[in-house]
């Protein structure tokens, strides 16, 4: 029986990328369906979104970040009852068999939580350099197409309904970073594993950019996946979370001012001694991932 497909588009400003992207999906040898969700883009992304119609487009009035954005997709694609629902990035495009090869392999491993594709670069030569660094963690060979991984972001996830009924949805705590790994953490947490499948490819557009207002959001997050990871008690959360509040100032000594490296370290002291007082929510969350 053909396996019903769904590939939920993120969308923010991406007029730069999105023709190219749906025209990729519209090559795709596995059929499938597609809903957009856009975050109150302020370009001309919904009118190009409308041009293709084999589009859902869902059009949000507020920018509500990756997770919650995502959470809107998979609610709608639950309802239409799909098999598997590929999460991609709205700056990325795919091979025609990247989908077809991501659920054969998942079809055949039900204990695989999180399916990748491999991510490449533009010139789609070299590998993204984020999601080599992920790779290159890899913990087992599974076969010879298949690597198991702690972790890889979220720019383009496969994910059964079996397992999205049993983790759930994005944590809605998170805005627009951390979201992917406190995913990972629950996925794990109920005995799947997160796996890349080295014959699916696609290719992400991205600038990296490095800026220390997005290194202390990005080191905020980090923490509070730390406390919400539901792999460890609460106490060892927040240790772990605290070790960051030291670690990752010194991490980012080498590339900032040692008055900016300070300023770094008081504002995650800070949203440290926050987290402690938010203990009845961040429980709560944690209770929920069960």
């Amino acid at each position: 029986m053909q396996q019903k497909v769904v590939v939920i588009i993120v969308t923010y400003n991406g007029s730069n990328w999105l023709n190219k992207c749906l025209q990729s999906l519209q090559k795709s040898v596995m059929p499938i369906s597609v809903i957009a969700v856009d975050n109150a883009s302020t370009d001309n992304s919904v009118e190009i979104l409308k041009q293709f119609s084999f589009v859902e487009v869902i059009q949000s009035e507020t920018n509500l970040g990756f997770g919650k954005a995502n959470n809107i997709g998979i609610q709608k694609a639950l309802e239409q009852n799909f098999d598997y629902y590929f999460l991609l990035n709205q700056d990325a495009w795919i091979e025609s068999d990247a989908i077809q090869n991501l659920v054969e392999v998942a079809s055949q491993n039900e204990n695989f939580g999180i399916v990748s594709p491999m991510h490449f670069s533009p010139d789609e030569i070299s590998l993204d350099v984020n999601f080599e660094m992920y790779w290159n963690r890899k913990t087992n060979s599974i076969s010879s197409e298949i690597d198991e991984v702690p972790f890889i972001n979220a720019a383009a996830w496969l994910l059964s309904r079996k397992v999205i009924e049993k983790v759930g949805y994005f944590e809605p705590l998170f805005n627009h970073y951390g979201e992917d790994r406190n995913y990972t953490d629950r996925v794990h947490y109920h005995g799947f594993k997160t796996v890349v499948v080295k014959n699916s490819k696609i290719y992400h557009d991205r600038i990296i950019t490095r800026s220390f207002q997005k290194d202390v959001n990005q080191s905020k997050y980090k923490m509070l996946a730390e406390v919400l990871n539901v792999n460890h008690n609460y106490i060892d959360g927040l240790l772990n979370a605290f070790r960051n509040v030291i670690g990752l100032p010194k991490y980012f000594s080498k590339y900032y001012s040692t008055s900016k490296v300070f300023s770094m370290f008081w504002q995650l002291l800070g949203y440290y001694i926050l987290l402690k007082f938010h203990f009845f929510t961040l429980f709560k969350a944690r209770k929920s991932y069960k």
